[in-house]
């Protein structure tokens, strides 16, 4: 993959393409790790639980997707050396509308969500100890002062650790129900069984689809690679993550198929399932391998938390500097995208602001029922958000704001049409299950 010209796409001296490498690994765990929350593993469960291995097929495909999508947002970033939302205000103010209400309101109901799903499994642990609240709170507030006093070496390290800890234990309880091999290849046939079309269409486009997808070129310029010449390690780095992600779901489709599905257990809906399912595991391997679990639960719940603290910050930080900035500056950034404007703006009063406002207002959530409203503009926009995601990736990367080189191919543009297609159908279908 050699460069073309004397510059990249961004104007800077041309670089040789750096070989892909295990070592460069970091923005793709750091964005499996905040994408895969307690509720997607719920959902996985209760499909296993419902139609055992027959919906392996769309787990898989899932991961395809994600990959796709995942590469064109990093692809955007290190091609054009502009950043994402950059991009999205050069189709017009429109996005910015929706970004701005967006995140406003999306980040006042999931900052109670985060601290809610990462209290819970420690409240189990310590039945004894004080309640869901007061750990919700703790855990915000550890968030908060972890992401505020740290860079992003650090934050990649202790999300390497905690996806670590989520790998293991999913792993370990896959392995302990004891798999059926060949179910699960014959799963691999794309097989819908009666009732199951709104259950694969959450399996391929749920498990590890967020807003977090879209800071994943944020990420990757925080790492340092802020050229078109990091672009085998980028899709390397994408591939290693959503293949880590796919085996999440491959493993608690696992778990739901031989421990629930057999004795017809229930789970509870959201991130409450995961505690039901610690009691099925205690009844039926003991307590060491139910607190195991509840181990792996946390991990998964503060990853999410910690990874939307820090990269939906620096989003916004990124919305808030473009917004100031004159109409012009939506052609063409004077600063070029790499690690140390990123570390500027997380030093920056935006990205402050905005980790403040997920973690104080929220909390008074803790207390309150959703007001009805609220709910119904949260779902509305959170649905709206992936198709807008993998739409506006495909407007861009057909566009000349992407240097020739690094436009869509036929694979990239039938990928992202078959995930806006899919994310238009999930999207209807959450809005009408709202509780209008």
């Amino acid at each position: 993959m050699a460069e073309t010209s004397a510059t990249t796409g961004t104007g800077e001296p041309a670089s040789r393409p750096r070989k892909s490498s295990w070592k460069y690994i970091g923005p793709g765990i750091v964005v499996a790790a905040t994408g895969v929350g307690a509720g997607d593993l719920v959902a996985t469960l209760i499909a296993g639980s419902k139609f055992g291995y027959t919906l392996m097929w769309a787990a898989v495909i899932g991961c395809v997707v994600k990959i796709s999508l995942a590469e064109a947002a990093g692809r955007w970033h290190l091609a054009t050396g502009r950043t994402l939302f950059d991009g999205w205000r050069s189709l017009g103010p429109w996005t910015t509308v929706y970004f701005a209400v967006y995140v406003v309101l999306w980040g006042f109901i999931y900052g109670a969500t985060a601290m809610s799903s990462s209290a819970l499994p420690i409240v189990a642990l310590f039945p004894d100890g004080p309640g869901l609240k007061f750990w919700a709170i703790v855990t915000g507030l550890i968030g908060l002062a972890f992401v505020w006093f740290n860079r992003y070496a650090v934050f990649e390290k202790v999300m390497t650790v905690l996806i670590g800890i989520m790998f293991v234990v999913v792993v370990y309880v896959a392995a302990r129900v004891v798999p059926d091999v060949g179910a699960s290849f014959a799963g691999l046939l794309p097989v819908l069984p009666d009732g199951s079309l709104l259950y694969t269409l959450g399996l391929i486009g749920g498990v590890g689809g967020t807003i977090t997808m879209a800071a994943y070129g944020y990420w990757v310029n925080a790492k340092g690679w802020s050229n078109s010449s990091w672009m085998k390690v980028m899709r390397l780095d994408n591939r290693v993550a959503y293949i880590t992600t796919g085996v999440f779901v491959v493993a608690m489709l696992i778990v739901g198929a031989e421990l629930l599905h057999a004795s017809q257990v229930a789970l509870t809906s959201g991130d409450r399932g995961l505690i039901d399912l610690g009691k099925v595991l205690e009844d039926r391997f003991g307590a060491g391998t139910a607190k195991l679990f509840l181990v792996g639960f946390f991990a998964t719940s503060f990853s999410s938390l910690i990874g939307v603290w820090h990269g939906v910050s620096l989003m916004f930080a990124d919305f808030v500097e473009r917004f100031r900035a004159p109409a012009a500056g939506a052609a063409k950034t004077e600063e070029h995208e790499g690690p140390d404007v990123a570390e500027r703006r997380q030093r920056s009063l935006p990205f402050r602001a905005y980790l403040l406002w997920l973690t104080f207002p929220p909390m008074t959530l803790l207390w309150l029922d959703e007001p009805f409203g609220l709910v119904i503009a949260y779902g509305v926009l959170g649905a709206f958000f992936m198709p807008f995601l993998a739409l506006t990736l495909l407007w861009l990367l057909n566009s000349s704001r992407t240097p020739g080189e690094w436009r869509n191919g036929w694979v990239s543009n039938g990928m992202l049409a078959l995930s806006g297609l899919l994310f238009v159908v999930l999207c209807v279908q959450q809005v009408r299950d709202l509780p209008w």
